[in-house]
């Protein structure tokens, strides 16, 4: 034991004396093991100072107080919950019966001599220095000791008196606006003034201002109504807090009044699933992740990580060879002293430890540093601020064991390599010839042969993408450990090249053993990239074919449905203003009810309308029988037959209307591109323009039913029945053909609407334009659309866009990177070796030149193996994948038809190979790397004596 512990700690000074005097090498390795530690620990620092603890959790929001009561709006029935609060469901069976909607009594449920906090929560458009900003508008007096740690006060004050609000800092910045200045809402003629400044810690990016209860939310709301506009939505919750809390059987009593419960002390000792009634419920549970899910889920980031252990040991590999090379006259000289092959293993070994350790040491530190350094931007790219600094060392002493475990298993084959050395070799500097294994090649056949079989099994008879992914990993494994007699094979095309290139591939060849983990580091990065790109590149070419445009190139158009159209105008004004239109054509809506009412709301005095479908003309597929479902009215084959009915064809566009029917004028055909002068005039005779037959009666007319009775309407519907209502007809006009319509059903002009009695509101504008818009041109029209504060709703028609082109860019740059460092550890290995031949070339007279063109060569040959030989395995999951993804949707799309579901498509899964990608890796990278190892490469003479070997 104390002769072992003696050697080690020999083998140990050595090694570090080594690493300090070879500097740069070491600091290479170094970077190479400790950039992954420091990234890894980052993010370990990152993620658990951002997940908070219960106890911080609800300390944001319930305060200092005991519970949150919240009325889920069941009208007080009985309900049950998670005992979180979230998720929750009445007791009973509503299938047959209206879903409960209304009000519950909260005050009743609070039990006496608690003390109560109420907290409210509305909306409404403010006034900033740049427009107006739609903002949320909270009540809550955040002074009370009841609502300590929901916001945390950075300037001023919380609000004390009726006229005066607190801002988040979000709002402030946004707004333009600070402490001091005076705030307005649009519809309310009272201002107030702004006393400080706040921020919620779990939501950094909100826009929120603060006041005290019933001072700004009930006055905005009383005068947007007045206007017949939308009110602020408000929303109430209480804080109480009781001596004790509120324990389970205390919340499960709360539940039968139809009144949810966010307890501090269930969730703070939860009760155990059997005594969650919601649990119990058909349809609920506890939802976690599975086992087989945690077992896939470990196998993969086991699977991750071992990859990027192997990368680096394949690159660090060979720099621990070159020192191994460089001190083998030292290494020569400890077996000369007594030394055996176990001494000098362990000095090389010894080498992979001190740069291991170092790795470690300098990759936490680093990640440490940076974490707590960035902690600001994190929070802000997080939304929230974290509950603390937390450091687990147990995790940290983790990642940094594996820097350790990269270094020594980088160290093994240098290692090994030295100590077959004989001493007498070591010390004269010759180069033994010494054959490559056999085993491994045969074992990396066995490997790629058995990786591709499972690869093409999961791709052709299975949907896992996990069998996909694994046979592929074994495959490029199998690849790896076949790389030596690839390279052997590559050796066999030298004879036809010039001098330089031809000693380039014949040293590589001679001496597989530092090229091959060079080549199998640039084949293993490239594999991944090419993998990743012909994915990337597949799916980008899936979703080009199966875009749908919603307008004709160019077009553009703008939608607004709020306030009743109020903002309309000055939406419209504001896109021709600042794109360069030619035609502009408004359009307006059907409205059922108050003026202000939204398209889809169901506010008080508000209705909806619908597209009266004659029965003869209804899809039997979507017919309504009283909610029976048409599975089970026809068979597989009925329903496939039926798919191809005309009338249950649907449009691939969505409309932004109700029924697709748009109040407008022949001006809207023209930027949709329909040229149809028959449609012209039946616009200007006061008929409809139909692009659906379906809704044409027999008479040749449109019905269109108005709607102002909700409920009853809702009721008829789950009857089957019709729903009350007045239907207004109105002669229509086909149009000839199936032009594309972009998802509009019909197009009638204000006037025809008016004489049937049909009331419209503003909605929006199309816009045909001379030339596309230019991205200055979009900013700015951004910037005007964010005064207004409304929702406004732009598409401008430039067809599809790729979003995968800076990935592709992204992944051949890194691949380029791995290969030019990994060529050139490789050629420094190679010029360790070939110091004797350098010479010789000198001593017979060869060019200064040669030096450098063997250097560049010689990077070159490394980079173009390594780069083929991915490419080749990288093309192999891509495929699997692909080929399970179309085998996924295929059978997708037969379950579709089955069920007559006819708004899909037949599949479309391309295998796309990324030629460009392909290009840059096959003749940029390996032609740049080739050029600056020859440029960084000394070519001026160096005549010595020629070693005998």
């Amino acid at each position: 034991m104390k002769n072992w512990f003696h050697s080690w700690r020999a083998a140990v000074r050595i090694a570090r004396r080594d690493a300090w005097r070879f500097k740069g090498r070491s600091f290479l390795v170094l970077a190479m093991i400790a950039l992954p530690i420091l990234g890894v620990s980052a993010a370990d620092l990152t993620l658990r100072s951002a997940q908070l603890s219960t106890a911080e959790s609800l300390s944001r929001d319930l305060g200092r107080a005991d519970a949150r009561f919240s009325d889920p709006g069941l009208e007080g029935l009985p309900l049950h919950q998670d005992p979180s609060g979230e998720p929750y469901s009445p007791v009973g069976n509503f299938d047959n019966k209206p879903w409960p909607n209304g009000p519950a009594d909260v005050e009743k449920t609070i039990p006496a001599g608690a003390t109560v906090l109420k907290d409210t929560l509305g909306s409404g458009k403010l006034r900033t220095t740049h427009g107006l900003l739609h903002t949320e508008i909270r009540e809550l007096k955040a002074s009370d000791p009841m609502a300590q740690g929901i916001m945390r006060l950075l300037d001023g004050r919380f609000p004390e008196k009726g006229g005066e609000v607190a801002a988040t800092s979000h709002f402030l910045e946004s707004s333009g606006l600070r402490v001091g200045s005076k705030l307005t809402a649009r519809g309310l003629d009272a201002d107030y003034r702004i006393v400080g400044e706040y921020e919620l810690p779990s939501a950094l990016g909100i826009d929120q201002v603060n006041a005290l209860p019933g001072a700004f939310l009930a006055p905005l709301d009383k005068a947007l109504k007045a206007d017949g506009l939308p009110g602020t939505s408000p929303s109430t919750t209480r804080l109480v807090a009781i001596p004790g809390g509120f324990t389970w059987n205390m919340v499960q009593e709360i539940n039968r009044k139809g009144v949810t419960v966010t307890s501090r002390a269930v969730q703070l000792n939860p009760p155990a699933d059997s005594d969650v009634p919601l649990y119990r419920q058909d349809g609920w549970g506890k939802y976690e992740q599975s086992t087989a899910a945690k077992t896939a889920e470990m196998a993969a980031i086991g699977t991750i990580v071992g990859l990027a252990m192997l990368e680096i040991c394949l690159l660090a590999g060979p720099a621990f060879a070159v020192g191994a090379r460089r001190s083998r006259r030292q290494l020569g000289l400890v077996g000369a002293n007594g030394g055996d092959r176990r001494h000098i293993r362990a000095i090389v070994l010894a080498g992979g430890l001190v740069i291991g350790v170092a790795s470690a040491v300098v990759g936490t530190v680093l990640g440490i540093a940076l974490t707590y350094a960035l902690r600001p931007l994190l929070e802000d790219y997080f939304g929230q601020r974290f509950g603390g600094f937390e450091i687990r060392p147990l995790e940290l002493i983790g990642i940094a064991a594996l820097a350790v475990l990269t270094g020594l298993l980088a160290a093994i084959v240098p290692a090994v390599t030295a100590s077959r050395q004989t001493v007498l070799a070591s010390l004269t500097g010759r180069r033994g010839v010494r054959r490559s294994s056999r085993v491994l090649p045969v074992l990396g056949l066995i490997a790629f042969v058995l990786g591709a079989a499972i690869a093409l099994y999961g791709s052709t008879m299975t949907d896992q993408f996990a069998v996909v992914a694994g046979g592929s990993a074994l495959a490029e494994l199998g690849v790896v450990a076949l790389t030596p007699a690839l390279v052997g094979l590559f050796g066999r095309i030298g004879r036809w090249m010039p001098l330089s290139p031809r000693l380039a591939l014949r040293d590589a060849v001679r001496n597989r053993g530092r090229t091959a983990p060079a080549v199998a580091a640039v084949l293993a990065a490239v594999a991944g990239t090419v993998a990743v790109s012909t994915y990337a590149a597949s799916s980008d070419a899936q979703s080009r074919a199966t875009y749908t445009p919603k307008l004709p190139h160019g077009a553009v158009s703008v939608m607004l449905d709020e306030g009743g159209g109020r903002d309309v105008p000055a939406v419209r004004t504001a896109v021709q203003k600042n794109l360069p239109t030619e035609i502009r054509a408004d359009v307006d809506r059907i409205s059922v009810g108050k003026p202000g009412c939204s398209m889809y709301g169901g506010e008080d005095g508000c209705g909806r309308y619908e597209v009266v479908v004659p029965k003869a003309n209804q899809c039997p597929l979507w017919v309504n029988h009283g909610g029976e479902d048409a599975s089970e009215r026809f068979s597989k084959a009925e329903r496939r037959k039926l798919l191809k009915d005309w009338r249950c064809k649907e449009s691939d566009v969505y409309s932004n209307v109700d029924g697709g029917v748009l109040i407008g004028d022949a001006k809207l055909l023209a930027v949709l591109g329909i040229k149809d002068a028959d449609a012209e005039k039946a616009l200007a005779d006061g008929r409809i323009v139909s692009f659906d037959k379906r809704n044409i009666d027999t008479n040749g007319k449109i019905g269109i039913r108005l709607i102002t009775d909700i409920e009853a309407a809702d009721t008829a519907y789950q009857k089957g029945e019709d729903p009350p209502g007045d239907v207004k007809s109105v002669l229509a006009h086909q149009v000839a053909g199936s032009p594309n319509a972009y998802g509009i059903a019909m197009i009638l002009t204000p006037a025809t609407a008016e004489a049937a009695g049909l009331s419209t509101v503003p909605l929006g504008a199309y816009y045909s334009t001379g030339a596309m818009p230019s991205s200055a041109q979009k900013q700015k029209l951004d910037s005007e659309l964010d005064k207004t504060g409304s929702d406004v709703s732009l598409h401008i028609e430039g067809g599809y866009v790729s979003e995968n082109s800076i990935v592709l860019l992204a992944l051949t740059v890194f691949a380029g990177l791995v290969t030019i460092g990994a060529a050139g550890i490789a050629t420094g290995l190679a010029q360790a070796d070939a110091e004797a031949d350098l010479k010789t070339l000198a001593a017979v007279g060869a060019p200064a030149r040669v030096r450098r063109t063997l250097s560049g060569f010689q990077c070159g040959v490394v980079a173009v193996m390594g780069v083929l030989l991915g490419s080749a395995a990288g093309v192999l999951p891509a495929i699997g994948l692909r080929l399970t993804e179309r085998r996924g949707e295929q059978e997708w799309y037969r379950k579709a038809l089955d069920e007559g579901l006819s708004a899909v498509d037949v599949p479309q899964v391309p295998i796309v190979i990324p030629w460009g990608t392909l290009a840059a890796l096959l003749v940029v990278v390996p032609l740049g790397a080739a050029i600056l190892a020859a440029l960084v490469t000394r070519s001026h003479r160096v005549l010595g004596r020629r070693a005998a070997t």
